[in-house]
C-alpha cells in the first residue's frame, strides 16, 4: 500500500476495490470509468457514484459529485463530517472544491491525474491553507489498477485505422491530448 499523511488505513484497499467496481457503471454509458464511494464515520457505505456526464449531459456529473450528493441525501445534511470519500482518480478542481465544502474528513484516491488533478498534481486545492477545511489525503491506493481502468477504456476509443478519436487523461504515457473525464 502506498499513501501519504498518517498512512493508509487497513480499509483503504477494500474500499478502493469497491470504487473500482462502481467505476464499471460509467462504461455502460460511454463515460470515462471513474468510481467513487462515500463511507460514513462508522465505516458504513453511504453512497456511490460513477461518471455520468455523457449519460446525463451534465458537466458536473463527475463520480465524486454524484457520490457526495447521494451521501448528503442519505444523511439529510450537506455536511459530511467524519466521512471518507474513496475515488479511483485524483479529483479535479471542481470535485476537490466540492469535497472540501462538504467537510469530508478523509480523501482516498488511486491514480494521479497530472493534467487536471487538484490534490497535488496540477493544483492542491485540498491543502490550501486559506480554506477553512483540509481533509486528510491518502493517494496511490491500488494506483496501477485504477490507472488501468482509464487506459483500457481509452484504448477502446482509439480508431483502428491509427488515428485517435480520443486519447489520454493525462495519465503517464497517454500522449499529448486527452479526453476529459
Amino acid at each position: 500500500m502506498s499513501g501519504e499523511g498518517r498512512g493508509v488505513v487497513w480499509t483503504d484497499e477494500p474500499w478502493m476495490r469497491r470504487a473500482i467496481a462502481v467505476a464499471a457503471g460509467s462504461v455502460q454509458t460511454g463515460d470515462v470509468p471513474v468510481g467513487a464511494v462515500v463511507y460514513g464515520p462508522d465505516g458504513q457505505e453511504l453512497a456511490t457514484g460513477h461518471n455520468r456526464r455523457e449519460a446525463t449531459g451534465d458537466p458536473t456529473a463527475h463520480a465524486e459529485v454524484v457520490a457526495l450528493r447521494a451521501a448528503a441525501a442519505v444523511l439529510g445534511s450537506w455536511r459530511l463530517s467524519g466521512c471518507t470519500l474513496v475515488v479511483t482518480l485524483e479529483p479535479c478542481t471542481m470535485c476537490a472544491g466540492a469535497l472540501v465544502l462538504a467537510r469530508v474528513q478523509r480523501l482516498v484516491f488511486g491514480a494521479w491525474e497530472p493534467k487536471t488533478g487538484a490534490v497535488g498534481s496540477l493544483w492542491d486545492v485540498v491543502r490550501d491553507r486559506r480554506l477553512n477545511h483540509r481533509p486528510e489525503v491518502h493517494s496511490g491506493v491500488l494506483e496501477a489498477e485504477c490507472a488501468a481502468l482509464v487506459r483500457d477504456f481509452l484504448s477502446g476509443l482509439r480508431d483502428p485505422g491509427g488515428g485517435d478519436r480520443a486519447v489520454g487523461t493525462g495519465l503517464a504515457g497517454d500522449g499529448d491530448r486527452r479526453a476529459d473525464r
